[in-house]
């Protein structure tokens, strides 16, 4: 009698689990969603408006998600609050000191969960940081969640750059 208690109870968790927004999340080989989300141009260029990172770089907020992923250039999207979040600003300034050595082969984007919620929906993210690499045909190959390092990045970033020099 016991056991057929908890038979229904793992359905009991999934049923509980969407319900609370966790919904599939985006994926390595799936497409990246093209969904809009702020410019620093839509917001008149303040940085208050667009994210809670305390030395933000004007070069993570130049594109939308759906703009950046028609630009045919591999994406280096970093969902993160680092106004909250010490791994989330640690995470950030790692970015920018990679943006330096790869652009403008690679778009640097940084989503912050409070100007944006409607991007960490569409990605199926709950909690912060998370790190993709989008592919220049916007199909996800790398996501991690929690801090990534420099060189587990570059790493990632070797994979989709090779097509992106072919063509230079």
């Amino acid at each position: 009698m016991m056991r057929a208690r908890y038979r229904f109870l793992p359905l009991y968790f999934v049923v509980l689990l969407t319900a609370c927004g966790f919904g599939p999340r985006v994926d390595v080989g799936m497409q990246a969603p093209p969904i809009a989300t702020k410019t620093l141009a839509d917001v008149g260029g303040d940085f208050g408006k667009i994210t809670t990172y305390r030395y933000p770089d004007a070069r993570m907020y130049q594109y939308s998600l759906d703009q950046a992923l028609k630009t045919g250039k591999p994406i280096v999207l970093a969902f993160a609050t680092p106004g909250h979040c010490t791994p989330c600003d640690q995470q950030l300034q790692m970015l920018k000191a990679m943006m330096n050595k790869y652009e403008p082969r690679v778009l640097f984007m940084h989503i912050d969960q409070y100007q944006n919620p409607q991007a960490f929906k569409a990605f199926g993210i709950m909690g912060d940081p998370w790190t993709y690499v989008i592919d220049q045909k916007q199909t996800v190959r790398y996501v991690q969640s929690g801090r990534v390092m420099y060189g587990e990045l570059e790493a990632q970033l070797s994979r989709v750059l090779p097509a992106v020099t072919a063509k230079q």
